[in-house]
């Protein structure tokens, strides 16, 4: 297997942290990037219109670009699109869930926060987690409806409401944790914030270093040679950055800041037009 290649599906941009960790981790892979922004955000959709979509664009990219690894970097569509995904395809696909149980073995005082979006809050499957790994930690919960779109602003340049976030921890504060699960993959791109709001925190968890060790395992699996893997290819970061809807205003500023810049951007993916080279920018 020679220079693999990855695909990291989200709603939105939050996938982007992911596939930060995997080019972090794995020079030598390319990257596919596909944003669903037509129907950005999942948690505000029903089961039944995350799965079709998860599913046709899924289809669709593996199609266009046939990738050795699929990972659905979103923890709504990771909940309920996973079995039907992984039947329709024979690629390996990996789904993301908030770091529950690396959270309950890192907590000294076994008071762990979770960050995620009103969703994943109220999905049984977080409670599944919850009993299975932490049943003796004390579990504080925020589902911010806000905090997405907050992080989605950012690519067009508007500030995120640092007061209001604040404010929007203060649970955190009086409950004492000294650990923070960040439950959707949004929420690592503004982590240094974060971090600067609540200094007394001190383990910060999200699942991306674990994605890429999958990854990176799955490929092995496959006949990929680990220092292949390891060696950076030429070029940019990622082949392309597709979404579903308008090109995000920004966005080729925004994946040069995380070392994602990509080869080309798409907007109304798949239909035509929209396209855009990142040298045209």
């Amino acid at each position: 297997m020679s220079q693999p290649r990855i695909l990291v599906f989200d709603s939105g941009i939050g996938g982007l942290s992911i596939a930060a960790c995997i080019r972090q981790a794995l020079p030598g892979v390319r990257l596919m990037y596909l944003a669903d922004s037509a129907r950005f955000p999942y948690g505000a959709q029903t089961e039944a219109v995350v799965i079709e979509r998860s599913k046709a664009l899924i289809a669709e990219a593996l199609s266009a670009f046939p990738c050795d690894v699929v990972v659905v970097a979103c923890n709504t569509a990771s909940t309920v699109v996973l079995p039907e995904l992984r039947s329709m395809t024979d690629t390996p696909v990996i789904g993301v869930v908030p770091a529950i149980k690396p959270a309950a073995s890192l907590s000294r005082n076994r008071r762990i926060g979770l960050l995620a979006t009103p969703a994943t809050i109220k999905r049984p499957y977080l409670t599944d987690l919850v009993e299975s790994f932490a049943s003796d930690c004390s579990i504080e919960r925020i589902g911010h409806p806000e905090l997405v779109r907050w992080v989605e602003g950012q690519l067009a340049g508007e500030q995120l409401p640092e007061q209001a976030l604040s404010r929007a921890l203060q649970p955190f504060r009086d409950a004492g944790v000294d650990t923070v699960v960040l439950g959707c993959t949004h929420y690592p791109l503004i982590k240094p914030l974060l971090q600067k709001l609540l200094p007394e925190v001190i383990h910060w968890v999200d699942s991306g270093e674990a994605i890429a060790r999958r990854v990176e395992w799955l490929l092995e699996q496959a006949g990929a040679e680990g220092s292949a893997l390891k060696r950076p290819l030429p070029g940019r970061p990622m082949e392309g950055a597709l979404f579903t809807g308008a090109l995000p205003e920004g966005v080729d500023g925004f994946l040069a800041s995380l070392n994602l810049s990509a080869d080309q951007c798409l907007g109304h993916w798949p239909a035509k037009g929209g396209v855009r080279s990142a040298e045209s920018a």
